[in-house]
C-alpha cells in the first residue's frame, strides 16, 4: 500500500515532539449522550416487549392496548381497558372468557427473541377465583414452532405479582409472546363473575442483561472509552426527574412532549447511575430549565448527591441507594434558544434563569459544576456570560454539520456534498474562536469553559429522511474525525464532548439495534430485514472507539504542507471554501513521552502519499498504523453488512514514513511511533 499509485498527491507532516502543550487534554472529551428520542430507549433497553403498562391506547376494534393483540379461538372472548393496579400507572387489560367456547385466550405481541436464553417473564395479575393459572409461551410466527412456554399458577383474586423463567429454545427475528389461559384448562359454570384475567404489567427480559440495558449494548459502549456520559436532550425540558424514581410500576407514564409517544418510566435517575457506573464513566445530567423550577432541580441534586439526613438523600436510601451517587457535573439547560425547546426564551432571560438555577443547586453542593446553555450565535452567548457567567464553569454548544449552510440539497452532485460535509472541523474552529474570545473579553467569566454536549454530522435540515441514511457512511465518519481533531486542537478550551446519539434516537446512533431508522418512520417497520437482533456500529462509532482510545496527554505542534480541494456552495459562506486542506491532521504525546501519536484524516477524494517527519523523537521498532477505509464515501454498515466499514490494524516500519505512505481517500488514521529513549516526561 505504498507509494508509486497512480492519481495521488503528496503531503509532508512535520511533528515538533519538543513542544507539548501547557495543558492536558481533558479525559472527558469523548463522552457520550443518552437521550428518549424516538426508539433510543427501545433500543438501548433489554425489553423486547412494548406497552408493557397497557399505556397505548388501542390500535383497533378490539380494545388491547398498542402493541397488543388479542390471542384466542373463542368467538365470545371480550376484552376491555381499565383503571390499573392499585398505585399503578398505565391502565389493566381485562380478558373475559367464557367456558362454554373450551377456547384459548388471552393477548400476544410481536417480538424478536435472541436464544437459547432465559428470560424472566413478570405479570402483575387478578383473576377470577376459577382461573388457576397461565401459560407464558413463545412461538415462531411463521412456522409456529413453539420456543419455549411456561405455566404461572396465578393464586389470588387481589392484583399479586408473579415471575417465572421462560427459557427460548433459539433466536427468532419474527416471533410472538404470549400470555394465555389455554384451551385445556379446567371448565367452569359461565356466570356474571367467572372467567376473568386482569392483566396490569407484562414484561421480559433476557438473562444477560445489565441493570434493564441490553448486554449487546454494555458490551458495545464499553470499548467506546467515554469518560461522561451525558442525560440531556430536547426531552428535558419537559421531563420531571421525581416522575422517574421508585418503584418502576408507580412512576407515572409521561407523554415526550419534544418526540411524541412516551418517556420510559424504566430508565429514570438511578438506573442512569448504574448505567454510568457499570460503564465507570462520569454522569452529566442536564436539569429541566423549560417546565421545571430552580427548587426542582436543587432537589434533584440533593437526590443524587445528599446524605442520608437529608429529605432527598433519605428517599434516595429508601429507593435502593443509600450511598449518594456523588453527579458531580450539571447542565443548565438544552438549546432553550430553539423553537422546538420546551421553555424557550431570549438570552437574557435564559441567563437569569440559568442564575437562579445555578444558585440553589450550589447551596445544596457546591462542589458541583454547572455547565450553562450557550450557543454557536454570540448574541446569545454575550448576555449568558454578562448574567450568569461568574455562577457557571462551561458554555455548552451543540455542533451539527449539514447541507443547510451550504445551500445544497440531493440535486447537488454527490462529490460536491462529501466536499462540504469534510469541511466540519473550518466551521468548528471559528464556533470555538467566536466563543473563546467572548469569554476572555471579561474577567469575571474568563474562567468559563466549553462543553461541546452534542455533536454530529446532520445531512439534512428536516428530520424525517429518506434514502440511505447519510449518517451512517465512511463520509459521516471522515467529517466526524476531522471535528475530533478541531476539538482536540481546542482543548485548552473544550474540555467535554458528547457525540449524538449513542444508541439508535434520531439517524445519528453511533450503536445500532436492528434495522429501524426512526427518522423514516413513513418508510419500512421494524423487523423488515429479518435481521432485527443485529447490533453494529457505525462507521463513525468506529472513529470514536478509534480516538477514546489512543494514549494521548498532550498537544504537539503539527506542520501539514499537502493539497487542497474546494467546495463549490450554492450559498455564500463566512467559512473560506477555495483552499481546504486535503489532510486534517493533530498530534500528541503521552505522559512520559514514550508514544507520539498521529492523527490523520484523508478529506480529499484522491490518495495521498504522506512523509513523516518527527523532530526530537527517535522510534524503536515498528509504527502501529490503525486504519477506516473504504471503497467510497458512501460506502454504509448495515444489518446486512454490519462490518463493512471497520478499523483495522497493521504494523509499519518506520522507515515507511520517512520515503512516504500512502493514505487511502476519505479515509482516517492514527499512526503510533513509540520510543525507548524516555526523557522524563513530556511536561
Amino acid at each position: 500500500m505504498q507509494t508509486n499509485a497512480t492519481n495521488t498527491t503528496n503531503a509532508k507532516i512535520t511533528v515538533d515532539c519538543s513542544r507539548p502543550s501547557g495543558h492536558t487534554i481533558h479525559p472527558y472529551l469523548f463522552g457520550h449522550f443518552v437521550e428518549d428520542i424516538r426508539d433510543h430507549m427501545e433500543a438501548m433497553l433489554a425489553f423486547p416487549l412494548q406497552d408493557m403498562d397497557f399505556e397505548s391506547e388501542k390500535s383497533g376494534e378490539t380494545a388491547v392496548s398498542g402493541r397488543w393483540f388479542a390471542h384466542t379461538n373463542g368467538r365470545n372472548t371480550q376484552y376491555a381497558l381499565e383503571a390499573p393496579a392499585l398505585r399503578h400507572s398505565g391502565r389493566a387489560q381485562r380478558i373475559r372468557i367464557m367456558s362454554d367456547d373450551e377456547a384459548y385466550a388471552g393477548i400476544a405481541q410481536t417480538a424478536a427473541l435472541k436464544g437459547p436464553m432465559v428470560y424472566t417473564v413478570r405479570i402483575v395479575a387478578r383473576a377470577s377465583i376459577e382461573l388457576g393459572y397461565v401459560d407464558a409461551e413463545a412461538a415462531d410466527r411463521r412456522t409456529g414452532e413453539l420456543l419455549g412456554r411456561v405455566r404461572i399458577d396465578l393464586n389470588s383474586h387481589d392484583w399479586r405479582t408473579y415471575e417465572a423463567k421462560l427459557a427460548v429454545s433459539r433466536s427468532c427475528a419474527d416471533a410472538e409472546f404470549r400470555i394465555v389461559v389455554p384451551e385445556d384448562h379446567p371448565r367452569w359454570k359461565d356466570h356474571v363473575s367467572t372467567g376473568m384475567l386482569w392483566l396490569d404489567h407484562v414484561s421480559l427480559i433476557p438473562e444477560d442483561s445489565v441493570g434493564m440495558v441490553k448486554r449487546e449494548v454494555i458490551d458495545m459502549t464499553r470499548p467506546l472509552n467515554a469518560g461522561m456520559m451525558r442525560l440531556a436532550g430536547n426531552y428535558i425540558s419537559a421531563y420531571h426527574w421525581e416522575h422517574g424514581i421508585g418503584p418502576v410500576l408507580e412512576r407515572p407514564v409521561m407523554y415526550n412532549e419534544a418526540w411524541g409517544g412516551w418517556t420510559s418510566k424504566y430508565f429514570g435517575t438511578d438506573e442512569f447511575i448504574r448505567f454510568c457506573q457499570e460503564l465507570q464513566v462520569e454522569p452529566l445530567i442536564c436539569v429541566n430549565d423549560g417546565s421545571g423550577t430552580a427548587a426542582e432541580a436543587a432537589r434533584w441534586v440533593e437526590y443524587c448527591n445528599g446524605s442520608i439526613d437529608t429529605p432527598m438523600g433519605a428517599l434516595r436510601a429508601a429507593n435502593g441507594h443509600p450511598k449518594p451517587h456523588n453527579v458531580r457535573y450539571w447542565e443548565i439547560g438544552n438549546e432553550v434558544w430553539g423553537d422546538w425547546q420546551v421553555g424557550t426564551c431570549s438570552a437574557d432571560r435564559f441567563a437569569e434563569r440559568c442564575k437562579a438555577f445555578a444558585l440553589a443547586m450550589k447551596a445544596i453542593d457546591p462542589s458541583i459544576v454547572i455547565l450553562a446553555c450557550g450557543h454557536t450565535d454570540p448574541a446569545w452567548n454575550k448576555p449568558v456570560l454578562e448574567i450568569a457567567g461568574e455562577e457557571i464553569d462551561y458554555l455548552t454548544m451543540h455542533l451539527y454539520h449539514g447541507f443547510g449552510r451550504f445551500g445544497m440539497n440531493r440535486d447537488t452532485p454527490a462529490e460536491e456534498r462529501y466536499k462540504a460535509i469534510a469541511t466540519f472541523p473550518e466551521w468548528t474552529r471559528e464556533d470555538i474562536r467566536q466563543a473563546a474570545e467572548l469569554i476572555a473579553a471579561n474577567p469575571k467569566h474568563s474562567h468559563v469553559k466549553l462543553a461541546v454536549t452534542e455533536y454530529n454530522t446532520m445531512y439534512f435540515p428536516n428530520t424525517v429522511r429518506k434514502g440511505l441514511p447519510d449518517e451512517h457512511t465512511l463520509g459521516a465518519a471522515v467529517a466526524n474525525a476531522a471535528n475530533l481533531n478541531e476539538m482536540l486542537r481546542g482543548s485548552d478550551m473544550v474540555h467535554i464532548g458528547s457525540f449524538s446519539d449513542l444508541v439508535n434516537g434520531w439517524l445519528g446512533g453511533c450503536i445500532r439495534v436492528g434495522d429501524y431508522y426512526a427518522d423514516q418512520f413513513r418508510g419500512k417497520k421494524p423487523g423488515w430485514s429479518g435481521k432485527p437482533l443485529t447490533v453494529y456500529g457505525t462507521p463513525t462509532y468506529e472513529v470514536l472507539k478509534l480516538y477514546a482510545n489512543r494514549d494521548i496527554r498532550r498537544l504537539l505542534p503539527v506542520d501539514a504542507e499537502c493539497g487542497t480541494f474546494a467546495v463549490q456552495s450554492p450559498k455564500q459562506t463566512h467559512i473560506g471554501l477555495d483552499a481546504v486542506p486535503d489532510l486534517d491532521v493533530t498530534a500528541g504525546v503521552n505522559e512520559d513521552g514514550s508514544t507520539v501519536t498521529l492523527l490523520i484524516v484523508n478529506r480529499s477524494l484522491q490518495d495521498v502519499t504522506a512523509k513523516l517527519a518527527l523532530q526530537s523523537f527517535e522510534p524503536s521498532g515498528d509504527t502501529v498504523l490503525y486504519e477506516i477505509t473504504g471503497s467510497s464515501f458512501e460506502d454504509i454498515n448495515s444489518v446486512f453488512d454490519p462490518e463493512r466499514i471497520r478499523c483495522t490494524t497493521r504494523s509499519v516500519p518506520a522507515a515507511a514514513w520517512e520515503s512516504g505512505y500512502l493514505l487511502r481517500k476519505t479515509s482516517v488514521y492514527a499512526v503510533e511511533f513509540k520510543t525507548s529513549k524516555v526523557t522524563g516526561g513530556s511536561k
